[in-house]
């Protein structure tokens, strides 16, 4: 055997809680179809072991590129996962990732047999503890909005005032006043107008925005408190 240990040793996977989101469906989870027992059939997180050569990030976007196609660049740890029977075939502990990335198409790859988007109010029930793992993601994510300001990685290149509103409305579970939500905003200097409303039309007709980039990861890496 090319490894022999004193005291038994527990696999290691990861799993990746990736967070889509579009005007139409609002906030969305990226699922796969098991192809493999255990749970063959059932929804979960792309994932699966790491390998012996690989650090845990590296693991976790090989697995996420293998299972749906997709490659965000990026994911972040949130959680590790270390209940003795969460996974019936051995002694598992996962390492748990998520990204928010805009939608795109995917497809199911490895051992997945699909993959697809789910809004976050009509996931199936999942494999393994992964019904707990998504409460903890969406935790963490309900936390990071009001620290980072995430519309960049999930709104589209140039968006309205009240797309951002739903976006922050979808993730938080709550409804802002339009004319609040618009001030608070607009004070943080993120947003930059993209053309103007044409002459003679009503004040209806949303403004359109983009982020400004700089200032935006100037917020991002300095951190802010945002409250409604």
């Amino acid at each position: 055997m090319p490894y022999t240990y004193e005291y038994p040793h527990p696999a290691v996977t990861t799993d990746c809680v990736i967070f889509g989101y579009d005007v139409s469906e609002g906030l969305s989870v990226l699922l796969v179809q098991r192809g493999l027992e255990p749970y063959k059939g059932r929804w979960a997180f792309p994932g699966g072991f790491m390998k012996i050569d690989e650090d845990a990030d590296t693991g976790a976007l090989r697995e996420l590129m293998e299972e749906t196609g997709l490659q965000p660049g990026t994911v972040e740890q949130f959680g590790t996962f270390t209940q003795v029977d969460r996974d019936p075939r051995e002694r598992v502990i996962t390492i748990a990732y998520y990204a928010l990335v805009r939608k795109a198409d995917v497809r199911g790859g490895d051992d997945a047999a699909q993959a697809r988007w789910f809004p976050v109010t009509q996931v199936p029930p999942l494999a393994f503890d992964h019904d707990r793992i998504l409460r903890v993601a969406l935790g963490k994510l309900k936390e990071k909005i009001h620290f980072e300001p995430v519309g960049f990685d999930l709104l589209p290149e140039v968006f309205t005032m009240p797309q951002l509103q739903a976006l922050y409305e979808s993730i938080l579970e709550v409804r802002f006043d339009r004319r609040n939500f618009a001030a608070k905003i607009g004070k943080l200097g993120l947003l930059t107008e993209v053309g103007e409303r044409p002459a003679g039309t009503a004040s209806r007709i949303p403004v359109r925005y983009s982020f400004n980039r700089e200032k935006y990861l100037e917020m991002k890496g300095k951190g802010f408190r945002l409250e409604f």
